[in-house]
């Protein structure tokens, strides 16, 4: 039996995403999230007392695994030099390539991706405020970390300040390791590979990103193993949180809608009757409350009578007391 649904209880529409109306939003959300992490960057001193401690709890769980990478990076400019530009560009190219793809395939994946990322790139920024983090490449050399952005800088575009392109480090949190949204991000794009590619290619692609990146972050210095797994739970928290922000979003356009939508039919609908009115009120000819004739019609057999000047018309034809019809003329 086919479902049919009860009047007034139909999902309400969701509108056609235009990309001159997705693209402002990504672009201030990002605008946000780069202004916090400015905004936040913290006590210096605390970063670095942050980033010890997580270094001690790594290395009393036996999950130290920054070291080994970073000596092999360091060691090996051939593994060391391409880590540093997968470490500067794929999360500023891979993750708007995936957003296009999605949007351009279908929207309702996209919307559910888009709100996904970006509930959790918040979540990310909370991490920041709370939680500053001075990243191993920045502790002092006795800890045994080199900072490898810094040793191959003649090779890109980046200077000794984070992947931030020459002069330009001061625009940047340094401090912001906590947790590592480089993992985070790279893990929501192979979930949409794996999910969305549809090809043995696209899926493989999927997990080696996520997992190429986590090796690239701790090898070149930028995380510690702990900001890795921070970054895959916030990705975690965001999905878990998507429903309810979707649903959120959904009451309040339902709302704005609602509020401003009879207002706006209320105009339209004056625009639209205020020319019968003009005429309404311009004398046509309305001859009684449920008869409406135009200017010289007459009814069916309606005789004309002429009259002179000052002439009355006769109360009574002739012929009307006796029944006697009145004769024709």
């Amino acid at each position: 039996m086919p479902h049919t649904e009860t009047p007034g209880t139909e999902a309400a529409p969701h509108p056609r995403l235009r990309w001159w109306t997705e693209l402002p939003l990504i672009v201030l959300v990002y605008a946000c999230y780069s202004a916090g992490r400015l905004i936040v960057r913290g006590d210096v001193s605390d970063a670095v007392d942050h980033g010890l401690a997580i270094l001690d709890i790594e290395k009393a769980l036996h999950l130290n695994a920054e070291h080994p990478l970073n000596r092999l990076f360091t060691r090996e400019p051939w593994i060391g030099v391409p880590a540093d530009f997968w470490y500067a560009s794929l999360h500023y190219v891979v993750t708007p390539a995936i957003l296009i793809w999605l949007f351009r395939s279908r929207a309702v994946r996209y919307r559910a991706a888009r709100t996904w990322l970006m509930t959790s790139t918040f979540i990310g920024l909370i991490g920041f405020t709370l939680l500053p983090t001075c990243p191993p490449r920045l502790l002092d050399a006795g800890h045994g970390f080199v900072d490898t952005m810094a040793q191959y800088s003649s090779y890109g575009w980046w200077g000794g300040e984070a992947s931030a392109p020459r002069g330009l480090g001061g625009m940047t949190n340094q401090y912001a390791a906590m947790p590592s949204l480089h993992v985070g991000w790279a893990l929501w794009c192979g979930v949409m590979l794996w999910r969305h590619g549809g090809t043995r290619t696209a899926k493989v692609a999927g997990v080696v990103y996520p997992l190429v990146t986590t090796i690239v972050v701790m090898g070149t210095a930028n995380h510690y193993f702990l900001d890795a797994v921070a970054g895959a739970a916030v990705m975690g928290a965001g999905l878990l949180l998507t429903p309810f922000v979707r649903r959120t979003a959904e009451r309040a356009r339902t709302r704005l809608t609602a509020r401003f939508a009879p207002a706006a039919a209320g105009s339209a609908g004056a625009s639209a009757s205020a020319p019968d009115s003009a005429r309404d009120g311009a004398g046509s000819a309305i001859v009684s409350g449920g008869c409406q004739t135009s200017a010289g019609e007459r009814f069916p057999r309606q005789r004309e009578q002429r009259f002179g000047p000052g002439g009355e018309p006769d109360p009574a034809p002739s012929g009307a007391e006796d029944g006697t019809p009145a004769p024709a003329r």
